[in-house]
């Protein structure tokens, strides 16, 4: 009797995982996004050592690029090169973000800052709302690279997941208020073993409290929503929204005693562009999400 022998298809073991990860969308993103930077971080927190040390700092960059590899991953196993191009022209199409856009995102910051140092002022709550950064880091080229680099870094590594992948995903099912808190609070969580390693603010201003900080996050992800949904889905946008907030923080950061109450302006700006725009697109009432269904 011929014995027939069995073939293995060698795309199979592929196969099967493109397919786990459409089943898994949109929920699969926060698992790999959560899970690989808590694997790393969380013997960070335990050791108890300042996290500029070896090999915590090294723990720390690692765990940090859990939303883009998690991004990356996830989009190369649902989407494949289509969806890596399109990932591409949303980080790299300036001509998505219209002149407007542009003045929003580069004015936003230093407005937010302002109106909320101004109402501090006005109601007592401290007579000097604003700490600026020192001039020398301002003259000095290196450190003035430095500071921009940094800025820009994180949210790079950030958006590319979080914007570049998940949230379309988020937003072809709920509308894009629904979307915007699911993903502001997975990003608020990513966020809360920084605050619990030793030294990680020591060279800051800004000693973040989980009750007022947290809020804070979720609550901004629906402003960077409002910038992402009016340019046209663009990665760089929410890139750089983040960015600008991360440099105002460095330049014009406000008295420690402003910062426990920094979430209710968010929280006023939130409610405003979704009383404005609405909760739906938040682009205007009558305009659909700029999404369509993924990955089903």
């Amino acid at each position: 009797m011929e014995r027939r022998h069995r073939t293995e298809d060698p795309e199979s073991g592929g196969t099967r995982l493109r397919s786990l990860a459409r089943r898994a969308t949109p929920w699969g993103f926060p698992v790999l996004y959560l899970g690989w930077a808590y694997l790393f971080w969380a013997p960070v927190v335990a050791s108890g050592e300042s996290v500029w040390t070896f090999p915590n700092v090294a723990l720390l960059a690692v765990g940090g690029l859990s939303p883009l590899l998690a991004g990356v991953l996830l989009l190369g196993l649902t989407q494949g090169r289509s969806g890596y191009a399109d990932l591409c022209r949303r980080l790299t199409g300036v001509g998505r973000i219209s002149p407007r856009w542009w003045v929003v995102l580069v004015a936003y910051w230093p407005a937010f800052t302002v109106a909320l140092a101004g109402i501090a002022l006005a109601v007592g709550l401290t007579s000097s709302p604003l700490e600026f950064i020192e001039v020398q880091r301002l003259v000095d080229p290196v450190a003035l690279v430095s500071l921009v680099a940094f800025a820009f870094l994180i949210p790079l590594v950030e958006e590319t997941g979080l914007r570049g992948y998940w949230f379309d995903r988020l937003q072809a099912r709920y509308s894009a208020l629904a979307a915007s808190l699911v993903l502001g609070a997975t990003w608020a969580a990513w966020h809360v073993p920084l605050t619990l390693m030793t030294g990680y603010y020591q060279e800051t201003t800004f000693q973040p409290e989980l009750w007022w900080w947290l809020p804070d996050v979720a609550l901004t992800a629906v402003v960077a929503t409002w910038v992402y949904n009016n340019t046209r889905r663009s990665v760089l946008a929410a890139i750089c929204f983040h960015a600008f907030g991360n440099l105002r923080g460095e330049v014009m950061g406000f008295d420690a005693a402003i910062y426990p109450y920094v979430f209710l302006g968010t929280f006023a700006v939130a409610a405003l562009l979704v009383a404005v725009e609405g909760a739906e697109s938040l682009r205007g009432r009558d305009v659909p999400r700029p999404v369509r269904r993924l990955d089903d």
